[in-house]
């Protein structure tokens, strides 16, 4: 299984060097996704971050981001969206429902299939999927390799994932509640968190 890092949805003071201590750490892939932000933001925390890990990176918008500073690729954020007139390079999709990820999967080096459980962050943002229609969909081979869960994904789920025969663990609040961005400057819990996660992937 593969562990992707998704970055908090807002920029703060310490990232560049969180995210710094993170690709030491061993994350193989960090997914850069800042809804609605400026791009001069995204510009600066790639320009404070070593070369060397660039090409462990995918955006989420801003796309020309991606030959700029020689990123891994582009994320389109739903299944059937277009990639960008002439762009060459690896692309990934999110799926929202199971009926997606065949064509899906065609199209892209791998897919997210959103909600996959509950939120963390949202009380009322429940998993779209039962156990028994996740078991059901890898048995039929759509989930596999080239799918990875996003949503409610926790070190406590993700044997439930090996299980289910994901590809992959997509991971955002449980790191990113680990550290207070607006109170806190010292970071080692959240990368003791990435540890255990990294360990149990």
């Amino acid at each position: 299984m593969k562990l992707i890092i998704m970055t908090s949805p807002t920029y703060f003071v310490e990232e560049d060097k969180i995210l710094e201590t993170l690709f030491e750490e061993g994350m193989e892939m960090l997914h850069l996704n800042k809804p609605d932000s400026s791009p001069v933001y995204a510009e600066r925390l790639l320009s404070l971050l070593p070369e060397e890990y660039h090409k462990k990176i995918v955006v989420h918008d801003n796309y020309y981001l991606k030959n700029e500073y020689g990123l891994a690729g582009i994320h389109l954020d739903e299944a059937d969206a277009e990639a960008p007139q002439g762009y060459k390079g690896k692309i990934s999709r999110t799926c929202r429902s199971l009926e997606e990820l065949k064509s899906a999967k065609k199209q892209s080096k791998y897919v997210f299939l959103r909600d996959v459980f509950d939120s963390i962050s949202d009380a009322n943002g429940k998993a779209s999927f039962s156990y028994d229609q996740l078991k059901d969909a890898a048995h039929r081979g759509l989930i596999d390799k080239h799918v990875y869960a996003l949503g409610g994904v926790r070190l406590e789920n993700i044997k439930v994932l090996k299980e289910l025969g994901f590809g992959g663990a997509v991971i955002c609040n449980d790191l990113w509640t680990r550290f207070d961005i607006h109170n806190e400057q010292d970071y080692r819990n959240l990368i003791i968190h990435f540890t255990k996660l990294y360990k149990a992937i």
